[in-house]
């Protein structure tokens, strides 16, 4: 009974969140100005839009690739892309359960452990979270003017209280984090205590492997492959969100600079723990339009479209992959015995 609960809410609780930004958001909207606004798109940009997506998380599979052949597993580039794009699917349903499900996919078409895939999806998102700051501050170097007053009043107006925080607060904090350090070293120096016990084991087990997934980046035969599809994965990132400005009619065409500012805006949301971005796509971009001059319908509209475009796309080609997945073959322990060659 009370894991039901727990698991009613772990998906609930972001689904709500979700729900309740998007009536915040579109109090004040015309949901028939957004359908007339819908109708009259341009679709081919739109399709243009879905090509680049596909061809960035094409890319992404086979990055991923690249960062399991050091550990002796060479998945075909098919069922990665599949896993991708089912991890993708995952997401919609509940947050970062795609990172889990892309792993066990490929765990069952390719044999590869769960632990040490994940580890290679943990070294891939921090490459991605280093690309994300890098061009989030070319950005603010190129549009000093527009996003300096926007992110400090941004920050200023949610975060601006913490210095009024009494110094119990910050005293509490400190302890609590000496506590897991110290807690941390216990465990470490006891290791030899819990040898026997069956899950130290299994966690041990699933840790050495996800951080031998994590370290294989240090073993990479081709590094200038994978920095140039880190670099294609987020053009073609950047390319799918600004062509969808050239779609609607009522909206005027961004600057290419602006074109980088929603590709950042829209990633920072995306990562935020509700399904898809929902709600917090929608925030960060309309928010960040009306640096450009655009009135706030006209940017949550702009910001609904891409986010409804490229949901569509998740949701078909996420779809898709989960059916041909299900007609798979398991091979026989064809990524174990690989590795166990090399």
């Amino acid at each position: 009974m009370k894991s039901r609960i727990l698991s009613f809410f772990k998906y609930a609780l972001p689904l709500a969140l979700a729900v309740l930004l998007m009536v915040y958001l579109f109090r004040n909207i015309s949901i028939a100005e957004l359908l007339r606004s819908f109708r009259q798109a341009n679709y081919n940009w739109a399709v243009l839009s879905g090509i680049l997506l596909l061809l960035a998380h094409l890319s992404r599979a086979y990055r991923w690739n690249l960062l399991l052949r050091p550990l002796g597993y060479r998945p075909g580039l098919g069922n990665t892309f599949l896993a991708v794009m089912i991890g993708y699917f995952a997401n919609l349903l509940l947050p970062r359960m795609g990172e889990v499900t892309r792993c066990g996919m490929l765990q069952r078409t390719e044999k590869i452990p769960l632990n040490t895939s994940f580890g290679t999806v943990v070294a891939e998102r921090l490459f991605d979270l280093i690309s994300l700051v890098l061009l989030l501050v070319l950005n603010f170097v190129l549009e000093f003017d527009r996003l300096s007053g926007f992110f400090s009043d941004f920050f200023a107006s949610r975060f601006g209280s913490l210095g009024q925080l009494s110094a119990g607060f910050y005293l509490v904090m400190a302890g609590m984090a000496v506590t897991g350090v110290f807690l941390l070293l216990f465990l470490y120096r006891s290791r030899a205590r819990f040898s026997g016990n069956r899950f130290y084991v299994r966690a041990g087990t699933f840790v050495k492997g996800m951080l031998e997934g994590i370290l294989s980046v240090r073993k990479l035969d081709r590094k200038w492959d994978f920095v140039l599809q880190t670099v294609l994965i987020w053009a073609c990132y950047y390319l799918a969100s600004y062509l969808l400005t050239f779609a609607l009619p009522d909206t005027a065409r961004l600057s290419p600079l602006g074109g980088l500012t929603i590709l950042i805006m829209g990633s920072l949301g995306m990562a935020a723990p509700v399904q898809g971005g929902t709600g917090s796509f929608h925030l960060l971009v309309s928010g960040a339009l009306l640096l450009y001059g655009w009135k706030a319908e006209d940017g949550l509209i702009l910001a609904t479209f891409i986010w409804a475009s490229q949901t569509i796309l998740t949701i078909a080609a996420g779809g898709i992959a989960f059916l041909i997945s299900l007609f798979i073959v398991q091979p026989a322990a064809q990524g174990e015995a690989v590795h166990k060659s090399t």
